[in-house]
């Protein structure tokens, strides 16, 4: 009788821990009420993983990733490396952290200012017609498997932060090609050079592939282009080839031939036939990557060409030398995320991937932010876009100060430290190892929760100690959620569901 009902206690205890929404859900609830208030941060942690990059060693990097390119039974996996752990000698490697905090900063308002004033062009109806096409009197100077591949976080470059190592022509020349999710078109430098930047990798040859193939001038592919021309060329159908130029918000650009080429993830079935440019002519800030990988929502992007209608990355924290992986296709929609979020379309431009976010909580309690400051509205201004190459998230000023507001709240017992740059709300923490803060959290339609790390809104900004909320306000419509919240999160985009995941620690 007593063995009974000892039985019965146990199972009737189990049962209480199964129905706990706190034990049964890591990352998400339905309501901040079964939410923690805190979280404790890692000072000490932190402080010693940011310091890593300005010690790091290019070669040893080298070593390391020949090692690294593997094969598994559910697909391809390769490498990805944060962007000042780019294996490279073609940038100084820093020496101080804050000097490193404030490259990257400003790099990210250039590209924020990009994305604001491309969707501002476009909401009112015109095709980023500031930037100057090319013309044939300014020639060169010289005459659905799932794919998985590596994503290396950045160079000092204006187009984006992250990188994957991709393999050009056939035979498949490996470069290292920034991956962003802001872009349509794929390029790479190419030989003859007009003018080409250094890159890690020796310049792509399109004369040494035998799958190099111009585009004809009337092609589809060339008028999807938003800037285009043409020019006599024997290697076009025709008699005319397509010529390509992309401008970035930092002034940088890349001119040149319109293409198709075979693209290879590590050791995949190569992809025939994919339109990218081949550019002889690039400036600007493209240190050490050969060329991007566009992930855009156009129909040029690399996703679109190759069919892929589903897509995830996870963006390694970019003071780790640690990596993770690009899917696209198949394994990247195997599981469910952990919070599902609607994917919104931006009828005026495709580019960008838009979330339908709802809310923003501090400390497990609801910030009264209006709808409005998330919303598009029907010109396609506004609303929030998930952007692999922005780095602080940005939210309009009203947003921003509910947020900033609750955060200094609820931290009103941290020694506070001096703004910099695109922060105002810093504090001095060398004298802690470990600090208890509130929790941030975005908030989606059906009550879905995604509850940051600490590491993912309370940054480093110098080698001493001080850290920032990584939050910054701007006077644009539009929101970005950056890659510095989306770190050590893995973001899958289902294209034909109109979801949007996020599923934390699945790296």
């Amino acid at each position: 009788m007593a063995e009974k009902i000892h039985f019965l206690l146990l199972l009737f205890f189990l049962t209480l821990l199964s129905a706990s929404p706190v034990l049964s859900r890591s990352f998400s609830t339905r309501s901040t009420g079964s939410a923690p208030t805190t979280a404790t941060f890692d000072v000490s942690a932190s402080l010693d993983q940011a310091l890593r990059v300005l010690s790091f060693d290019p070669h040893q990097a080298l070593d390391q990733e020949a090692k690294s390119v593997r094969a598994t039974s559910g697909g391809l996996t390769l490498e990805l490396h944060s962007r000042d752990f780019l294996p490279t000698n073609a940038q100084p490697r820093p020496t101080d952290y804050k000097a490193l905090t404030l490259d990257r900063l400003r790099r990210d308002s250039t590209r924020v200012k990009s994305i604001a004033a491309r969707l501002a062009l476009a909401a009112h109806g015109v095709k980023r017609s500031d930037l100057k096409p090319v013309t044939e009197e300014e020639e060169f100077e010289a005459s659905a498997e799932a794919i998985r591949g590596p994503i290396v976080s950045g160079t000092s470059q204006g187009s984006g932060e992250y990188f994957s190592r991709v393999g050009i022509g056939s035979p498949p020349k490996p470069l290292y090609m920034v991956l962003d999710t802001g872009s349509d078109v794929t390029w790479a430098q190419c030989q003859p050079c007009a003018d080409c930047y250094q890159q890690s990798d020796p310049v792509f040859d399109p004369s040494a592939s035998s799958s190099y193939t111009p585009l004809p001038c009337d092609s589809p592919r060339c008028r999807a282009l938003d800037v285009s021309a043409c020019r006599n060329s024997s290697g076009g159908k025709g008699g005319s080839s397509c010529l390509y130029q992309v401008s970035y918000g930092d002034g940088s650009y890349t001119v040149g031939d319109f293409a198709t080429e075979t693209v290879t993830l590590g050791y995949s079935a190569p992809v025939a036939g994919v339109a990218l440019g081949c550019g002889h002519d690039n400036e600007g800030l493209f240190v050490g990557a050969a060329g991007l990988l566009a992930l855009g929502g156009g129909p040029l992007s690399f996703p679109s060409q190759i069919s892929a209608r589903s897509f995830s990355y996870c963006l390694v924290d970019r003071d780790s030398p640690a990596s993770s992986t690009l899917e696209l296709g198949g394994a990247a929609a195997a599981s469910g995320p952990a919070v599902a979020a609607p994917l919104l379309h931006n009828r005026k431009l495709d580019t960008f991937y838009y979330v339908g976010l709802s809310g923003i909580s501090v400390g497990g309690k609801m910030l009264s932010i209006p709808p409005s400051s998330f919303a598009m509205d029907e010109s396609g201004s506004g609303g929030v876009i998930v952007d692999s190459g922005t780095a602080v998230t940005r939210l309009q000023a009203e947003a921003y100060g509910a947020l900033r507001d609750a955060f200094r709240r609820e931290t009103s017992g941290l020694p506070s430290a001096e703004g910099m740059s695109l922060f105002d709300t810093c504090y001095d923490l060398s004298s802690r190892s470990s600090v208890e803060v509130p929790t941030v959290a975005f908030h989606f339609p059906e009550g879905r929760e995604l509850r940051l790390p600490a590491k993912n809104y309370l940054i480093p900004v110098d080698g001493g100690g001080t850290y920032c909320l990584a939050f910054a306000p701007t006077t644009a419509p539009l929101s970005i959620i950056g890659n510095v919240q989306q770190q050590g999160t893995r973001v899958s985009f289902d294209l034909d569901k109109s979801v949007l995941g996020f599923t934390p620690n699945n790296c």
